[in-house]
Protein backbone atom coordinates (compact mmCIF):
# COMPACT_ATOMS: atom_id res chain seq x y z
CA UNK A 1 0.00 0.00 0.00
CA UNK A 2 1.16 3.52 -0.85
CA UNK A 3 -1.11 6.18 1.72
CA UNK A 4 -2.05 9.62 0.82
CA UNK A 5 -1.51 11.54 3.72
CA UNK A 6 -2.70 15.41 4.58
CA UNK A 7 -0.28 17.41 7.02
CA UNK A 8 -3.68 18.84 9.00
CA UNK A 9 -4.42 15.11 9.00
CA UNK A 10 -1.56 14.29 11.11
CA UNK A 11 -2.22 16.81 13.63
CA UNK A 12 -6.02 17.18 15.41
CA UNK A 13 -7.23 14.14 13.53
CA UNK A 14 -4.83 11.77 14.11
CA UNK A 15 -4.58 12.70 17.92
CA UNK A 16 -8.34 12.47 18.06
CA UNK A 17 -9.88 9.48 16.69
CA UNK A 18 -6.96 7.01 15.78
CA UNK A 19 -10.49 5.33 13.79
CA UNK A 20 -11.47 7.88 12.16
CA UNK A 21 -7.99 9.09 10.58
CA UNK A 22 -7.73 4.86 9.50
CA UNK A 23 -11.45 5.36 7.98
CA UNK A 24 -10.75 8.67 6.12
CA UNK A 25 -6.98 7.89 5.06
CA UNK A 26 -7.56 4.53 4.08
CA UNK A 27 -11.18 4.41 2.79
CA UNK A 28 -11.60 7.97 1.70
CA UNK A 29 -14.71 8.46 4.41
CA UNK A 30 -14.15 11.89 6.32
CA UNK A 31 -16.11 13.18 9.55
CA UNK A 32 -18.49 15.73 8.21
CA UNK A 33 -17.33 18.91 8.56
CA UNK A 34 -19.17 21.90 10.98
CA UNK A 35 -19.41 25.80 10.16
CA UNK A 36 -17.52 26.77 12.87
CA UNK A 37 -13.95 26.36 11.78
CA UNK A 38 -14.28 28.36 8.28
CA UNK A 39 -13.54 31.61 10.37
CA UNK A 40 -10.19 30.41 11.31
CA UNK A 41 -9.78 29.65 7.39
CA UNK A 42 -10.58 33.02 7.02
CA UNK A 43 -8.51 35.10 9.28
CA UNK A 44 -5.82 32.78 7.90
CA UNK A 45 -6.37 33.76 4.09
CA UNK A 46 -6.83 37.39 5.05
CA UNK A 47 -3.38 37.41 6.79
CA UNK A 48 -1.73 35.82 3.76
CA UNK A 49 -2.97 38.22 1.31
CA UNK A 50 -2.05 41.05 4.38
CA UNK A 51 1.64 39.57 4.24
CA UNK A 52 2.34 38.46 0.77
CA UNK A 53 5.89 40.06 0.25
CA UNK A 54 6.03 41.57 3.22
CA UNK A 55 9.26 41.52 5.42
CA UNK A 56 9.03 38.42 7.98
CA UNK A 57 10.05 41.43 10.70
CA UNK A 58 7.09 43.60 9.97
CA UNK A 59 4.37 40.46 11.05
CA UNK A 60 6.05 40.42 14.47
CA UNK A 61 9.05 39.72 16.72
CA UNK A 62 11.07 36.56 16.43
CA UNK A 63 10.75 34.88 12.67
CA UNK A 64 14.17 35.14 10.99
CA UNK A 65 14.82 37.93 8.35
CA UNK A 66 13.42 37.47 5.21
CA UNK A 67 10.83 38.17 2.89
CA UNK A 68 7.60 36.42 2.30
CA UNK A 69 7.28 35.08 -1.25
CA UNK A 70 5.12 32.34 -1.46
CA UNK A 71 1.66 31.91 0.31
CA UNK A 72 -1.05 28.69 -0.40
CA UNK A 73 0.91 26.48 -2.66
CA UNK A 74 0.40 23.34 -3.27
CA UNK A 75 2.75 20.64 -2.13
CA UNK A 76 3.48 16.57 -3.19
CA UNK A 77 6.50 14.73 -1.83
CA UNK A 78 7.99 12.07 -3.59
CA UNK A 79 7.03 8.07 -2.37
CA UNK A 80 8.64 7.74 1.49
CA UNK A 81 9.54 4.23 2.19
CA UNK A 82 10.22 3.06 4.96
CA UNK A 83 13.12 0.28 5.59
CA UNK A 84 11.68 -3.51 6.04
CA UNK A 85 7.92 -2.32 4.96
CA UNK A 86 5.94 -2.64 2.45
CA UNK A 87 3.79 0.48 2.80
CA UNK A 88 5.10 3.70 1.86
CA UNK A 89 3.17 7.55 2.39
CA UNK A 90 3.58 10.52 0.20
CA UNK A 91 2.78 14.00 1.81
CA UNK A 92 0.29 16.26 -0.06
CA UNK A 93 -0.96 19.72 0.87
CA UNK A 94 -1.48 23.53 0.91
CA UNK A 95 1.10 25.53 2.87
CA UNK A 96 0.43 28.73 4.74
CA UNK A 97 3.56 30.80 3.52
CA UNK A 98 7.04 30.47 2.45
CA UNK A 99 9.53 33.30 3.62
CA UNK A 100 12.89 33.26 1.46
CA UNK A 101 15.12 34.30 4.23
CA UNK A 102 18.23 36.46 3.81
CA UNK A 103 20.72 33.50 4.35
CA UNK A 104 19.15 32.41 1.26
CA UNK A 105 17.29 29.35 2.67
CA UNK A 106 13.74 29.44 3.35
CA UNK A 107 11.63 29.23 6.39
CA UNK A 108 7.93 27.71 6.42
CA UNK A 109 5.48 29.13 8.81
CA UNK A 110 1.94 28.65 9.42
CA UNK A 111 -0.89 30.57 10.60
CA UNK A 112 -2.63 29.72 13.66
CA UNK A 113 -5.32 31.71 15.99
CA UNK A 114 -5.49 31.74 19.70
CA UNK A 115 -3.07 31.26 22.56
CA UNK A 116 0.58 29.02 21.80
CA UNK A 117 1.37 26.40 23.82
CA UNK A 118 3.91 23.90 23.99
CA UNK A 119 1.36 21.08 23.42
CA UNK A 120 -0.02 22.70 20.29
CA UNK A 121 3.80 23.38 19.02
CA UNK A 122 4.29 19.78 18.89
CA UNK A 123 1.60 18.60 17.18
CA UNK A 124 1.51 21.56 14.52
CA UNK A 125 5.33 20.90 14.23
CA UNK A 126 4.44 17.83 12.43
CA UNK A 127 2.41 19.82 9.51
CA UNK A 128 5.35 22.30 9.37
CA UNK A 129 7.59 19.19 9.18
CA UNK A 130 5.45 17.49 6.40
CA UNK A 131 6.08 20.79 3.94
CA UNK A 132 9.64 21.05 5.08
CA UNK A 133 10.38 17.31 3.47
CA UNK A 134 7.54 17.91 0.87
CA UNK A 135 9.31 21.04 -0.38
CA UNK A 136 12.81 19.52 0.06
CA UNK A 137 12.00 15.84 -1.53
CA UNK A 138 9.39 16.84 -4.03
CA UNK A 139 7.39 14.70 -6.52
CA UNK A 140 8.53 15.51 -10.22
CA UNK A 141 6.65 18.61 -11.37
CA UNK A 142 5.91 19.94 -7.69
CA UNK A 143 7.33 23.03 -6.02
CA UNK A 144 10.62 22.38 -4.92
CA UNK A 145 12.77 24.50 -2.59
CA UNK A 146 15.66 24.00 -0.49
CA UNK A 147 17.03 24.07 2.38
CA UNK A 148 14.59 24.64 4.43
CA UNK A 149 16.16 26.02 7.82
CA UNK A 150 13.32 27.43 10.09
CA UNK A 151 10.01 26.19 11.13
CA UNK A 152 7.06 28.52 12.87
CA UNK A 153 3.86 29.24 14.05
CA UNK A 154 2.51 32.92 13.46
CA UNK A 155 -0.28 33.29 15.98
CA UNK A 156 -3.20 35.92 16.48
CA UNK A 157 -4.73 35.89 19.93
CA UNK A 158 -7.46 38.56 19.12
CA UNK A 159 -7.83 40.65 22.36
CA UNK A 160 -10.32 43.66 21.15
CA UNK A 161 -13.21 43.95 18.93
CA UNK A 162 -14.01 47.86 17.75
CA UNK A 163 -16.69 49.71 14.96
CA UNK A 164 -15.18 51.75 12.61
CA UNK A 165 -17.57 53.17 10.56
CA UNK A 166 -21.08 51.59 10.48
CA UNK A 167 -21.51 48.69 10.15
CA UNK A 168 -17.93 47.83 10.00
CA UNK A 169 -15.67 46.12 12.69
CA UNK A 170 -12.32 45.28 13.08
CA UNK A 171 -10.89 42.35 15.40
CA UNK A 172 -7.43 43.37 17.49
CA UNK A 173 -5.12 41.24 18.66
CA UNK A 174 -1.32 40.60 19.17
CA UNK A 175 0.57 38.54 16.85
CA UNK A 176 3.49 35.94 18.20
CA UNK A 177 6.22 33.57 16.75
CA UNK A 178 6.62 30.49 18.17
CA UNK A 179 9.46 28.57 16.93
CA UNK A 180 8.61 24.69 15.99
CA UNK A 181 12.78 23.22 16.17
CA UNK A 182 13.52 21.06 13.28
CA UNK A 183 13.95 17.17 13.59
CA UNK A 184 13.26 15.07 10.60
CA UNK A 185 14.34 11.57 12.33
CA UNK A 186 11.38 12.28 14.76
CA UNK A 187 9.13 13.00 12.33
CA UNK A 188 10.52 9.89 9.60
CA UNK A 189 9.91 7.80 12.46
CA UNK A 190 6.06 9.45 13.53
CA UNK A 191 5.61 8.58 9.68
CA UNK A 192 6.76 5.32 9.97
CA UNK A 193 4.34 4.65 13.03
CA UNK A 194 1.36 5.80 11.20
CA UNK A 195 1.24 3.43 8.23
CA UNK A 196 1.78 0.86 10.76
CA UNK A 197 -1.62 2.00 11.89
CA UNK A 198 -2.77 2.56 8.43
CA UNK A 199 -1.47 -1.12 7.68
CA UNK A 200 -2.63 -3.14 10.54
CA UNK A 201 -6.45 -3.88 11.69
CA UNK A 202 -8.98 -1.15 12.06
CA UNK A 203 -8.80 0.55 15.52
CA UNK A 204 -11.45 0.84 17.71
CA UNK A 205 -14.15 3.61 17.45
CA UNK A 206 -13.78 5.61 20.54
CA UNK A 207 -16.92 7.01 21.33
CA UNK A 208 -16.05 8.26 24.44
CA UNK A 209 -13.60 10.75 23.22
CA UNK A 210 -14.57 11.36 19.50
CA UNK A 211 -18.32 12.85 18.88
CA UNK A 212 -18.54 11.22 15.51
CA UNK A 213 -17.56 7.86 16.57
CA UNK A 214 -20.41 8.44 19.46
CA UNK A 215 -23.20 9.76 16.92
CA UNK A 216 -22.36 6.42 14.70
CA UNK A 217 -22.52 4.12 17.37
CA UNK A 218 -25.86 5.52 18.65
CA UNK A 219 -27.34 5.77 15.54
CA UNK A 220 -26.13 1.87 14.32
CA UNK A 221 -24.92 3.67 11.27
CA UNK A 222 -21.53 2.53 12.11
CA UNK A 223 -22.09 -1.42 10.44
CA UNK A 224 -22.01 0.35 7.14
CA UNK A 225 -18.11 1.80 7.84
CA UNK A 226 -16.96 -1.28 10.36
CA UNK A 227 -15.51 -3.64 8.21
CA UNK A 228 -12.01 -3.19 6.25
CA UNK A 229 -14.46 -5.04 2.86
CA UNK A 230 -17.50 -2.51 3.31
CA UNK A 231 -18.48 -1.20 -0.21
CA UNK A 232 -17.13 2.80 -0.45
CA UNK A 233 -18.34 4.61 -3.15
CA UNK A 234 -17.58 8.37 -2.48
CA UNK A 235 -19.96 10.14 -5.00
CA UNK A 236 -22.96 8.80 -3.19
CA UNK A 237 -21.29 8.73 0.62
CA UNK A 238 -21.14 4.82 2.17
CA UNK A 239 -22.80 2.43 0.25
CA UNK A 240 -24.02 -1.08 2.21
CA UNK A 241 -22.73 -4.41 0.67
CA UNK A 242 -24.84 -5.47 -1.72
CA UNK A 243 -27.10 -2.02 -2.18
CA UNK A 244 -29.13 -2.13 -5.81
CA UNK A 245 -28.28 1.56 -5.82
CA UNK A 246 -24.76 1.19 -5.64
CA UNK A 247 -23.15 3.11 -8.58
CA UNK A 248 -20.53 1.23 -10.15
CA UNK A 249 -18.60 4.22 -11.93
CA UNK A 250 -15.35 5.38 -10.75
CA UNK A 251 -14.64 6.87 -7.34
CA UNK A 252 -14.24 10.56 -7.03
CA UNK A 253 -10.77 12.03 -6.61
CA UNK A 254 -9.39 13.29 -3.41
CA UNK A 255 -9.02 16.78 -2.20
CA UNK A 256 -5.62 18.37 -3.40
CA UNK A 257 -6.00 20.61 -0.59
CA UNK A 258 -6.72 18.09 2.42
CA UNK A 259 -6.89 14.72 0.44
CA UNK A 260 -10.59 14.47 1.48
CA UNK A 261 -13.22 13.42 -0.72
CA UNK A 262 -15.00 15.26 -3.24
CA UNK A 263 -18.57 15.63 -4.68
CA UNK A 264 -19.39 16.99 -8.13
CA UNK A 265 -20.99 20.54 -8.45
CA UNK A 266 -21.79 22.87 -10.99
CA UNK A 267 -20.59 26.41 -11.20
CA UNK A 268 -20.60 29.08 -13.83
CA UNK A 269 -18.02 27.67 -15.46
CA UNK A 270 -19.59 24.15 -16.06
CA UNK A 271 -19.33 21.20 -13.44
CA UNK A 272 -16.25 20.59 -11.20
CA UNK A 273 -15.00 18.70 -8.31
CA UNK A 274 -15.36 20.79 -4.52
CA UNK A 275 -14.22 19.57 -1.70
CA UNK A 276 -17.24 18.63 0.63
CA UNK A 277 -15.34 20.43 3.58
CA UNK A 278 -16.23 23.44 2.01
CA UNK A 279 -16.18 26.65 2.90
CA UNK A 280 -13.37 24.97 5.71
CA UNK A 281 -11.89 23.63 2.54
CA UNK A 282 -11.88 25.05 -0.73
CA UNK A 283 -10.08 22.44 -2.74
CA UNK A 284 -11.43 22.27 -6.27
CA UNK A 285 -10.50 19.54 -9.60
CA UNK A 286 -11.71 20.05 -13.60
CA UNK A 287 -14.00 17.07 -14.01
CA UNK A 288 -11.94 16.55 -17.06
CA UNK A 289 -9.18 14.24 -16.04
CA UNK A 290 -9.84 14.10 -12.13
CA UNK A 291 -9.72 10.65 -11.43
Amino acid sequence: MHYRLSPSDLTFLYEGCKHCFVLKVKHGIAQPSIPLPAIFSTIALLQKDLYANARTESICAGPPPGVVRYGEQQVRSRPITFSGGESGCTISGRFDIVAELDDRSYGVFDFKTGKPTDEKGLMYGRQLHAYAVALEQPAEGALALAPITSLGLLYFTPDRCAQTTPPRQVLEGEMRWQPVRRDDGAFLSFLEEVVRLLDGPMPPMEPDRCDWCAYRTRTGSAQATASHSAAIVLSAGVTRPGSPAAPTGPANPACPACNGPMRRRSGKYGEFWSCMKYPACKGTRNVSGSS
